[in-house]
């Protein structure tokens, strides 16, 4: 790589750079603006915290930017903090990139002073500075820059602007420290700079800090009590941890408060000193377009039906538009179907390839396109900042069963997948109240389970599908109210907790961030057809091919024979008596369908007497109450490794391997599945045992004991359910 000027002398190859800030800064923005979907994601070392790295070249230069989690400060108070912090300190990347959202400075340079105390080249990011200007704030950016050493650059993240100048700005202050450059450090009070100089100088001096950094931050967060830092450094100075509580007991003598406390009054005074000197708010009123929005979108009255209806208009986008893709899908299933049906001689690979691959992953794939428009709403709704309207509405509600409305967001991070809906409860404060949500979110309807209801709902409710599966969501959340509120009463008593809920300001979504949203959950589901589904289909498929050896209750050959030849007698009487007669095309038709059906029948009883069939005919007396077939019971037990499975173990089961779309929906209404049994079954479906990775979910982020109970209670409950819908069904029918 070739270089020149102080790039080529004090640059390498590869810079890596962190981003930081608050939630709700428009971090992940410029996250997804700089890298695209140059993205990998994972766990940082150690923790279940996801990490995100992309990557990108500029100026020749190979630029990884690592996405650090967001959080309000670097004290250790949670996972994310924690893991922002020793990144920062350990990894050591080249810069430090902390967005701050321009239109909420004071809040957003709390946590940007603190990074700036650990010593790393930085860049401040003003973000969102259009808002700031609708505002009236006007930011003198040079100002800015000059009192605190650093360079400083105005983005609007969701419309890509300024963000080319994050990495012009950040190789020129890599390029600077390289060339000597030093941090300005940040000074606080008189008495709490003397208590950070006295415990500083207790401390060893080290080769890799000559200029005491270091020194300076570790005996700032001795002082703050920080009980990682007091750890590492304990071992190798102990006079430092003894001189630090000596101050703390000073600083609480002179200000009757913690040193913590004082710092942070110290901090947000350098602040304030700041925003004088470089900040200006116009006098002119202006509207604040977001508390405008508000008074509609989280009134008393009017929030909640508004809520209920853009879920609503989720769900009829998700069934309605994806309808036309789902066709087309179902079309090519069906014409590599035929193809490989004429390619591949009659034999056992055959029927796998058929009967097993095509059948089961082709019976999923065509649901992708509603898949992929429920998640790009969801997307939607997180990145216009509606999303935490939603957990301010749902407050009222949510507290019938205890909670908060902060605990609405897992459950609606539900709808996508419950696993990391689960994950997402690390939010809540409450052991409590974490627990409780982690048992009511698997209520919530994932991506799943979507495939199922599309099917069923198609099926048997043709038009009304969307608002049946509307009610199905909206009977899910119901659920989980009612059965957070039961379990509180009974397992989690106590006191509801406080709620304190940030709203973030509107902003107009970028429809790129909106894609990488929806493809990042979209290819969890693509990754199950390739492994669980496809796994699941193929066992499913040789469950129901074995044993070989079946005697039939009747010899299927010699009827289709028989009927063939009988028809065909007809046929040749009427084409002898007129050969243009209308009948001989409707005789023709009903042969083939009178083949099929003898076909089908015989399809049939050889399934039910293989493997899956004696297993469907033991859990028979178990689901009949509630009108589920043993089909459609062996296709709920094997949706318990995936939801997806439900439905791939149904195409398998029915044979529609080498059908076009609607093949499954006729096999359904063939096998004699009424009304009653279709929505007993989706209700099923709603409420069981979640997949097997959410219950693992549930053993990791709880215990094995709430993991089981789950299991059991969601289990038992479902079984109950169905069979209040299905009686009611029958009674109503």
């Amino acid at each position: 790589m070739k270089m020149s000027g102080p790039e080529k002398n004090n640059m390498n190859s590869s810079i890596t750079i962190a981003l930081a800030g608050n939630p709700n800064c428009g971090k992940t923005t410029i996250f997804n603006n700089l890298t695209g979907a140059r993205q990998k994601v994972g766990n940082w070392p150690g923790v279940t915290v996801e990490k995100k790295e992309g990557h990108l070249t500029h100026k020749g230069l190979d630029v990884n930017v690592v996405d650090l989690p967001g959080t309000y400060s670097l004290t250790p108070f949670s996972i994310e903090e924690i893991t922002a912090r020793d990144y920062i300190m350990e990894q050591a990347p080249d810069i430090v990139v902390s967005i701050i959202d321009a239109s909420n400075l004071e809040r957003s340079l709390f946590l940007a002073l603190q990074i700036l105390e650990l010593g790393r080249p930085c860049l401040f990011v003003l973000n969102m500075a259009d808002m700031a200007e609708a505002k009236g704030i006007r930011i003198d950016a040079d100002k800015l820059s000059s009192l605190l050493g650093l360079p400083v650059v105005f983005t609007v993240g969701n419309r890509n602007r300024g963000v080319v100048d994050i990495l012009d700005r950040a190789v020129s202050e890599i390029n600077a420290f390289e060339g000597g450059k030093q941090g300005r450090p940040v000074f606080y009070s008189r008495e709490i700079e003397a208590c950070i100089q006295e415990v500083a100088d207790c401390l060893a001096p080290r080769e890799d800090d000559p200029d005491g950094v270091i020194e300076r931050w570790q005996a700032i967060k001795l002082l703050e009590d920080d009980p990682l830092v007091k750890e590492r450094v304990a071992p190798h100075s102990e006079a430092a941890v003894a001189v630090a509580e000596k101050c703390r007991e000073r600083i609480f003598d002179l200000f009757q408060d913690e040193f913590e406390m004082v710092l942070t009054d110290d901090r947000y005074g350098v602040i304030e000193g700041l925003l004088k000197e470089s900040v200006a708010q116009s006098r002119r009123n202006r509207v604040d377009m977001s508390r405008t929005i508000d008074l509609v979108l989280t009134d008393r009255f009017f929030g909640l039906p508004v809520f209920i209806f853009f879920i609503w208009v989720m769900f009829q986008l998700t069934f309605s538009l994806g309808a036309y893709p789902m066709e087309w899908i179902g079309d090519g299933v069906a014409w590599v179907s035929m193809a490989l049906d004429s390619l591949l001689p009659a034999s056992m690979l055959k029927s796998l390839v058929l009967d097993g691959v095509v059948a089961g992953i082709g019976s999923v794939v065509i649901f992708l396109p509603n898949i992929l428009i429920l998640f790009f709403c969801i997307a939607l709704f997180e990145d216009t900042g509606y999303m935490a309207r939603a957990a301010f509405l749902m407050d009222r509600v949510m507290h019938t069963s205890g909670l908060h409305g902060k605990s609405f967001i897992p459950m609606l991070m539900g709808f996508g997948c419950n696993v990391p809906a689960i994950m997402a409860t690390r939010a809540l404060e409450n052991q409590k109240d974490r627990v409780l949500t982690i048992l009511m979110t698997p209520f919530m309807s994932c991506s799943a389970r979507l495939p199922v209801y599309i099917v069923l709902a198609g099926t048997f409710f043709a038009h009304r599908a969307g608002t049946v599966i509307f009610c199905l969501y909206a009977g899910g959340i119901i659920m989980a109210i009612l059965s957070g509120r039961l379990l509180r009463n009974l397992l989690f008593k106590g006191e509801d907790a406080p709620f304190v809920m940030e709203l973030p300001p509107y902003r107009v979504p970028m429809l790129k961030s909106l894609v990488i949203h929806m493809w990042d959950r979209s290819k969890m589901f693509l990754k199950k057809m390739g492994g669980v589904i496809l796994v699941g289909s193929i066992i499913i498929w040789g469950l129901s091919n074995f044993p070989r050896n079946i005697t039939y209750s009747m010899d299927y050959e010699a009827e289709i024979a028989r009927v063939r030849t009988a028809a065909i007698q007809d046929i040749e009487a009427v084409r002898k008596a007129d050969p243009n007669d209308d009948r001989l095309s409707a005789m023709t038709q009903a042969l083939e369908q009178a083949v099929t059906h003898i076909e089908n029948q015989r399809k049939q009883e050889q399934v039910s007497r293989s493997y899956i069939g004696m297993i469907g005919r033991a859990l028979e007396p178990i689901f009949s109450p509630v009108g589920i077939s043993w089909q459609g019971s062996v296709a709920l037990v094997t949706g318990f490794v995936a939801k997806e499975v439900v439905v791939s173990t149904m195409g398998v089961l029915y044979g529609v391997g080498q059908d076009g779309d609607n093949a499954l929906e006729s096999a359904l209404k063939a096998s004699g599945m009424t009304r009653a049994s279709a929505l007993s079954m989706m209700v099923f479906v709603l409420l069981y045992v979640p997949c097997f990775a959410t219950v693992v979910a549930i053993y990791k982020e709880a215990s094995a004991g709430w993991a089981w109970f789950n299991v059991i209670y969601t289990t038992i409950l479902a079984w109950g359910m169905s069979f209040l819908v299905y009686r009611a069904g029958m009674m109503l029918s």
